[in-house]
């Protein structure tokens, strides 16, 4: 491409422009309605209760808020042997089957084993078995067999446990024996002895569950617990970060250096740490079992015990910091360049201070589309009615057709079929939206990324032309612009919404391929594919603030701009991403370190005030996680403002000599770096 020419009336963002893309920005503005037209629609159709709660063969809900019965219980099998198989093949092909057993809606699991015929014998015992039996069994005085037969009660019960709404086999082992409810051997109802291992293999998903049930519960108690000090340990990182950050603001240089060393300091105390407990190891029992000998552990305490665990944490420490000590040497000349440049961003923010508190309106838009997203899926999901079918033992022609449970019996159904019942099948529908519920999740989706990407894309090219306003003011500050934040955000949504609604579309359009990939890729169990990361997308951003140019037009002069300057943008800006990386890490390690001595009570001084925790690792992966986003928020701003001051450095070198004419509008720090000076003035 041609380089940018001298232009003696380019005094930084024109402000003379107008609307750019706007067929782009009609078409958000109709995908946005068209978007509420569809959350509105999935509100009304959809309940959210069908995640929430188990249903009865019925399909009613068990353990809404007001009603007794509060668990599903799996009770009389709809037949067996060649019963089964015609229920079976009954089913349509792409609707589930419903479940195989009888489920009713109780009020508690049955805590013995029991058969109806045994408790017909006894009305006190009758009277506990009617708890699993439907509600319409009132006739007391029925032949058992009979009451079995018509799926009024089940055959037998069995000592259960309440897992997520529905009872469960309790299934536990003694001594190597397995057991339910201290017995081995149960009555089936029909006069047969089995022994309880028979429903080991049915229950096995079941305990995953249980496992996973108990791992979340203790989650759950260690928040409870620790979530004060998570949020101390958070506003630690808070107060750390916009120190750092006003430091960086007055002793750019040296937090830099100091930042370097830190990080070096802090991963070479990881690496010794971590080298401690692989000695301390040494000689203790089990210590050598190999990780994928071990397998997954719901408890991560396990993993800390070995010491092919801190071996792998000190070789993964190890090479990150060998990488950064390579680095910090081959790259020294353009970390003086890369300095200058937060130095200089440092200066700018100092002068648009509002900026840092800019990433909170960000992080609230962002939460609003998540929050609508997630919502509007949900409901989504949820959406399908309830279908009904026919269901006999023996051979009838209506078996598998829908039907409707208020006027089954009335129906010809069971005068042709005695004995067939109308029962719920899955959710489901044949009306237009629920055929069409597949397309407006993908549809709910893809507006999730295009907003999403909205957003982002807002929240850059504000902080662009905030920045951009700063860099071309030849006499800083007083050439700066009044409220340039707020004139760089009101420029964006008067004239370039389409522009940005353009950039993000593209965006979202390849976001949504790739999920759609990766989902094939899942059920085909291949391999992954590569991200949608596009490095050049911010640079765009910044020549939209600047220029008011339209999308395709900013693309393509930051394309060529770039490729001008390919070895200092392959150089200097990744050099500047990395030192503000650092910083981050620097934020996180610190915080994360103190986070650990403190939940694992190696503070003397706060010893006792410590919580005792289930999983010490999760308040502390907790805090490290958010420390990163709390870090992440303020750095965006000094990345942003470095890439944008990055632009225009590269700009002003097309568009100026130092002349008298065409003097330089960068910093005397640079100028002296670049070994540029402005003729006829003295750089201080």
């Amino acid at each position: 491409g041609t380089p940018q020419k001298y232009d003696p009336t380019f005094k930084g963002p024109i402000y003379n422009r107008g609307c750019t893309d706007i067929v782009c920005c009609i078409l958000l503005l109709l995908a946005i309605a068209g978007y509420v037209v569809v959350g509105i629609v999935a509100w009304s159709y959809g309940d959210p209760r069908k995640v929430i709660y188990p249903t009865d063969s019925r399909g009613q809900f068990c353990g809404q808020q007001g009603t007794p019965n509060e668990y599903v219980f799996p009770g009389a099998p709809l037949g067996t042997g060649a019963a089964l198989r015609r229920i079976r093949s009954s089913c349509s092909s792409p609707s589930p089957c419903p479940p195989l057993l009888l489920q009713i809606c109780v009020s508690k699991c049955p805590d013995r084993f029991q058969t109806f015929l045994n408790a017909h014998g006894s009305s006190q015992e009758l009277e506990y078995y009617r708890n699993f039996c439907v509600p319409e069994f009132t006739n007391l005085q029925k032949a058992p067999i009979q009451v079995v037969k018509d799926k009024e009660c089940p055959a037998m019960l069995i000592p259960s446990t309440p897992l997520a709404r529905r009872c469960f086999p309790a299934i536990q082992a003694k001594k190597g024996i397995i057991m339910v409810g201290n017995e081995t051997t149960y009555d089936d109802g029909q006069g047969h002895f089995r022994n309880v291992t028979d429903l080991l293999e049915g229950a096995k998903k079941a305990n995953v569950v249980l496992e996973a049930r108990q791992l979340a519960m203790k989650i759950f108690e260690d928040y409870t617990v620790s979530w004060y000090w998570i949020i101390i340990g958070l506003v630690i990182a808070m107060v750390a970060s916009l120190v750092f950050i006003v430091l960086l603001r007055f002793l750019a240089g040296i937090m830099v250096w100091v930042m370097i060393v830190m990080v070096i300091l802090v991963l070479g105390y990881g690496i010794f740490h971590c080298y401690m407990e692989y000695a301390k190891l040494k000689g203790e029992a089990g210590s050598d079992i190999a990780l994928k000998d071990l397998g997954f552990q719901t408890d991560l305490r396990v993993y800390l015990h070995l010491r092919q665990t801190w071996l792998a944490f000190m070789i993964i420490l190890s090479i990150l910091e060998a990488l950064i000590l390579l680095l910090l040497l081959f790259l020294r000349k353009r970390i003086l360049i890369a300095i200058a440049l937060i130095r200089e961003a440092s200066r700018a923010i100092g002068h648009v201070m509002t900026s840092l508190l800019f990433p909170l309106c960000t992080f609230f838009l962002l939460c609003l589309c998540i929050a609508y997203w997630a919502s509007t899926a949900v409901f989504l999901s949820t959406s399908n009615e309830a279908v009904y079918k026919v269901f006999n033992e023996s051979e009838c022609p209506f078996a598998g057709q829908s039907c409707a449970p208020e006027a089954f019996n009335r129906s010809n159904v069971t005068k042709q079929c005695p004995g067939a019942q109308c029962l719920f099948a899955f959710y489901g529908g044949e009306t237009s939206y629920h055929r069409y519920l597949v397309v407006l999740q993908f549809f709910n989706l893809f507006m999730f990324f295009w907003l999403l990407n909205f957003v982002i894309a807002l929240g850059q090219v504000t902080l662009a032309g905030a920045f951009a306003s700063y860099y071309w003011a030849f006499k800083k500050p007083e050439d700066i612009p009044a409220f340039p934040l707020f004139s760089a955000f009101g420029r964006a949504l008067r004239y370039h919404t389409g522009s940005l609604a353009f950039g993000s579309l593209i965006l979202a359009v390849v976001q949504v391929i790739r999920v759609i990939l990766e989902y094939l890729d899942h059920r085909l169990k291949g391999t992954g594919g590569n991200g949608e990361r596009d490095d050049s997308f911010p640079n765009r951003i910044l020549q939209i603030a600047i220029y008011g140019t339209n999308f395709c037009t900013s693309a393509r002069n930051a394309f060529f701009l770039l490729m001008r300057n390919i070895i200092r943008v392959a150089v200097l800006d990744k050099v500047t991403d990395f030192l503000l990386f650092l910083g981050k890490l620097l934020i996180v390690g610190s915080v994360g370190i103190l986070a650990f001595f403190f939940f694992t009570h190696r503070i003397k001084l706060v010893q006792d005030t410590a919580p005792s925790l289930n999983y010490y690792w999760v308040p502390i992966l907790t805090v490290i996680l958010g420390s990163y986003l709390i870090a992440h928020g303020f750095f965006s701003v000094y990345g942003m403002c470095v890439d944008t001051l990055f632009l225009c450095f590269l700009e002003d070198l097309e568009r100026n000599d130092g002349s008298s004419q065409k003097p330089y509008f960068m910093s005397p720090d640079l100028r002296k770096l670049l070994k540029k000076r402005n003729k006829g003035q003295r750089d201080a």
